[in-house]
């Protein structure tokens, strides 16, 4: 997925998400389309910088949009964490489903 900072120049995309380079759980992140912000969620972060990266659309099953987590320690999957919403950015209230492996 093509990804820049914001600083530098990059191709024009019809629709992008901005995010800070520092930053949690949807905060300060923003869906623009058309050089018009469709969607944002305000927060703290944003000071060091931000990024300009491509649209993806997350899937939508019934009324809430999915958003898959994982999780490595040393190299090796411990888990993964899905965090649902009615919104498209998921946040800090998004529903929370954690799930860990053992062996």
């Amino acid at each position: 997925m093509a990804a820049y900072f914001s600083e530098d120049t990059h191709p024009e995309m019809e629709k992008y998400v901005i995010k800070p380079i520092f930053s949690r759980e949807g905060a300060n992140v923003s869906i623009v389309e058309n050089g018009k912000v469709v969607e944002a969620v305000e927060g703290p972060y944003g000071e060091e910088g931000t990024i300009v990266q491509a649209f993806y659309p997350l899937p939508k099953f019934g009324d809430s949009y999915t958003l898959i987590g994982s999780w490595l320690i040393n190299d090796q999957p411990a888990g993964i964490g899905i965090r649902e919403d009615r919104a498209l950015i998921t946040q800090d209230l998004s529903r929370f489903y954690p799930h860990i492996f053992v062996e």
